[in-house]
């Protein structure tokens, strides 16, 4: 892994300033590289060892992160972190396994170096007069939320014109509840796609499925056959109960989605696909996320010219915004 992500980094050489977190790298398994810190280590414990696991292995005689503050962001401890006198967040799992660091970049790069690492997919998408929009994310990945969060104005937006929806990686990485919460809103759309908006704008605010479902109006039951339904057909539980069958033993398949993934080249959370072609929103704000959704039309509609927010929504269940281009993802 750590072979796969220094070759990924632009050489420390002509490293000079900043931080870019970029998804191409986006998890990393510390036990496969180290000692895993204990269960019982604290947010501060764990923080230490990202910033120590940084500075040895990634900044290694170039310049030096420092730790600013970790805090509690639901199921991932958020990680400030300084370097020079630029300020960027990453993640860390509670049990101190994964770093999610969104990759590094001690210079503001080129379009041909962001080419050379895979961080600059072309926006260029084939034209369509209903454009097909795609979002394939894991539910509970911080990326995958935020990508979510992108995405819900620019539907509210362009439902009416665009084929869009929000689809899922064929594989999970943060647990069970993960799998229930990516059925649930698989069937959502399914069953009441009118209202999945709805719950979905709830869902990545609070994390409360259940507040959702009622504040969305959604028939439980309805959605419960769906579940039932669709896990039979895709032997979604089998599969997470048969471990001989994860990826590389670590993450259960989740292949209700798996025909799509194979398609578009699906290997994390989030990828976006408009008209068959995988595309990069950065910054990922609703307003360039408009912008390109725009660019795909034979004949932009009037709903075009309407100007959204320009800032990108913080990663994970919560508000706010962030600062940093956040082009990190969870994947393989």
């Amino acid at each position: 892994m750590l072979e796969k992500l220094t070759k990924n980094l632009i050489p420390i050489s002509i490293v000079t300033v900043g931080l870019l977190i970029a998804g191409v790298f986006a998890y990393m398994n510390w036990g496969k590289i180290e000692k895993v810190i204990s269960g019982s280590s604290s947010s501060q414990q764990i923080a230490e060892k990202a910033i120590k696991y940084i500075n040895e292995k990634v900044l290694s005689g170039g310049s030096t992160a420092s730790l600013v503050n970790v805090s509690d962001a639901g199921d991932v401890y958020k990680i400030r972190l300084k370097i020079g006198d630029q300020e960027y967040d990453s993640y860390a799992s509670k049990d101190g396994t994964f770093l999610f660091p969104e990759g590094y970049s001690l210079e503001e790069t080129t379009t041909t170096q962001q080419a050379q690492n895979g961080d600059n997919v072309s926006t260029e998408v084939p034209k369509s007069d209903n454009p097909d929009v795609k979002i394939f994310v894991m539910s509970y990945c911080p990326y995958g939320l935020q990508a979510q969060k992108m995405y819900l104005p620019v539907y509210d937006l362009l439902k009416d014109k665009a084929n869009m929806g929000v689809y899922f990686v064929n594989y999970a990485m943060h647990e069970k509840k993960e799998i229930d919460e990516n059925l649930t809103q698989y069937c959502i759309q399914k069953e009441e796609k009118e209202k999945y908006s709805g719950y979905l704008s709830c869902f990545v605010a609070s994390g409360d499925s259940g507040k959702c479902f009622s504040q969305a109006g959604i028939n439980q039951g309805k959605t419960a056959s769906c579940i039932s339904a669709t896990d039979k057909e895709f032997s979604v539980t089998a599969l997470y109960n048969d471990k001989s069958t994860w990826l590389n033993g670590q993450y259960p398949k989740f292949n209700v989605n798996a025909d799509l993934n194979q398609q578009y080249g699906v290997q994390g959370s989030p990828t976006i696909v408009i008209n068959g072609q995988t595309v990069n929103v950065s910054p990922r704000s609703p307003e360039k996320f408009k912008e390109i959704i725009c660019q795909a039309f034979n004949s932009p509609p009037g709903e075009c010219s309407q100007v959204l927010s320009g800032d990108s929504p913080s990663a994970g269940i919560g508000g706010g915004t962030t600062g940093s281009a956040s082009s990190g993802g969870c994947g393989q």
